[in-house]
């Protein structure tokens, strides 16, 4: 007979099959159990844990809250347990399988994509999937194995790692510049022989202030621009084809500066920071493909 442990080892194998698959149906082809055999598992799991785990439909079914917090607790410790019993079988941790990752595009753009076949040629049993949002979200629930974003962290639950800080440049072309005139000071943005670009902060939907720091004086300033975008590549494409004035990481501007095509216009107000960070579900147990691509862009980020 099996033992208790090992009953619930298989629940919660169930568990995270359903939550995987979105259905019963789906999750006991996965683990070639029937259906009934599904619902026992989850009904065994709940009354062992005294929580609901889904709420259930004809159709589909969706964690409930509870659900949702056992499934970021116990999910990064389930994916250690399954890395250490393969490493246990082979003799050594194999990277392999698929990798989902949140990858900021300026990021990917500027550092990671020039160095990345090196790392696919390291792995080659490792796939790896970008999606390219404009906010975190739930790293757990959308099936991310990590993500690489702009901006401070807010509060969570999983693992926040600072890799590098970038400064906030103002800029423009220099056909714009031939068109509408250099501004000489921030405050010459408010006026409306400028054309300000604006760029959509996804936490709240407005486009993000225009803010200006030197040493320990911060102005925000009123642009009042009529274009807003939530891309940064396309705020690039805009700001080099002479659209309008743009705020924008100097990590992703600094080469078009460094070649002409665009102009730092306000280099002496240089002192805002902003920082980018990795995150993952949790500091125990990481998977060997998570290890491995966190290892990958700490190094690349140092030299940064």
């Amino acid at each position: 007979m099996r033992s208790s442990s090992e009953k619930l080892s298989g629940s919660i194998s169930v568990f995270a099959a359903v939550v995987d698959a979105g259905t019963f149906a789906a999750a006991s082809e996965i683990m070639g159990m029937t259906p009934p055999g599904i619902s026992r598992a989850i009904a065994r799991l709940e009354k062992r844990l005294n929580i609901r785990l889904f709420n259930r439909t004809t159709r589909s079914v969706a964690l409930t809250e509870e659900g949702r917090r056992f499934y970021e607790q116990v999910m990064p410790h389930l994916a250690g347990l399954e890395e250490a019993a393969a490493a246990a079988a082979t003799g050594a941790s194999t990277v392999r399988g698929k990798l989902r990752i949140n990858l900021d595009p300026v990021f990917y753009r500027t550092i990671l994509g020039p160095h990345l076949d090196a790392f696919m040629d390291a792995y080659p049993e490792l796939e790896i999937e970008f999606i390219a949002r404009d906010s975190l979200g739930d790293l757990v629930m959308d099936g991310f194995d990590l993500a690489v974003r702009f901006g401070e962290p807010k509060a969570s639950s999983v693992i926040a790692r600072k890799l590098l800080d970038t400064g906030v440049v103002t800029v423009a072309a220099p056909s714009y510049i031939a068109r509408r005139g250099r501004p000489a000071k921030p405050q010459d943005l408010e006026s409306r022989s400028h054309r300000c670009l604006e760029f959509r902060n996804p936490e709240t939907g407005k486009p993000f202030p225009w803010e200006f720091h030197r040493k320990r004086k911060r102005i925000v300033v009123d642009t009042r621009g009529r274009l807003t975008v939530n891309d940064p590549g396309a705020l690039l494409n805009a700001c080099l084809a002479g659209s309008g004035i743009a705020q924008m990481l100097l990590l992703g501007a600094e080469p078009q500066i460094a070649d002409g095509r665009l102009i730092n216009l306000f280099p002496e107000w240089a002192d805002e920071r902003y920082p980018l960070y990795v995150y993952y579900p949790s500091r125990h147990h990481v998977p060997a493909k998570t290890r491995a691509f966190l290892d990958f862009i700490v190094k690349l980020t140092g030299s940064h």
